[in-house]
């Protein structure tokens, strides 16, 4: 017996570390020219309403099960797509922020070092919020991992925005939409 549940948490355990992996290798970007034209903004608002767990408690609240059900998943489709677009930013920042340290001015040098952190820290937990959703998406009562991205979300925003004012303070990298 003790066997069979050591094979099952090890067979477990295999196919997380699976899914992170591919999930992981989804949000890379291949190097190409003008990377900062391969940014793609995002609605920070919309992206923090779905997050929001009081807005979650109210339709809860306000719904039958079986329609909050049919609604908590199409939320959880936007916030997937929202936590992809947010992880291919990032990786695309952390390609400009590699460029970015070789500059001599030790400011956007630092800045650049700034971005590549926030943005691989971003990467990471964009990848395992997208498992969560997923896992969500199966299991409609588990919880939900997406709000470190949103945070790391808008400091990597800041931190592209520093940069951009460093290297070229008349075109500033924007990554947020503003409505």
């Amino acid at each position: 017996m003790i066997l069979a549940i050591i094979l099952v948490f090890a067979a477990a355990s295999a196919l997380t570390i699976i899914l992170l992996v591919a999930v992981s290798r989804s949000l890379q970007v291949s190097p190409k020219p003008g990377l900062a034209s391969q940014i793609q903004p995002i609605d920070i608002e919309a992206f923090r309403n779905l997050v929001d767990p009081a807005e979650e408690a109210y339709l809860r609240h306000r719904l039958a099960d079986s329609e909050f059900r049919v609604v908590r998943r199409e939320r959880l489709r936007a916030m997937a797509a929202y936590v992809r677009t947010a992880g291919g930013n990032a990786a695309v920042l952390v390609r400009l922020g590699q460029d970015a340290m070789a500059a001599s001015d030790a400011r956007t040098a630092e800045a650049a070092r700034q971005l590549v952190d926030n943005a691989l820290l971003l990467r990471r937990n964009a990848a395992f919020a997208l498992f969560r959703i997923h896992l969500a998406l199966a299991w409609p009562n588990s919880g939900l991992a997406a709000e470190p991205v949103l945070e790391r979300y808008e400091q990597l925003n800041s931190s592209a925005m520093l940069l951009g004012r460093l290297q070229n303070p008349a075109a500033p990298v924007r990554i947020a939409a503003t409505f």
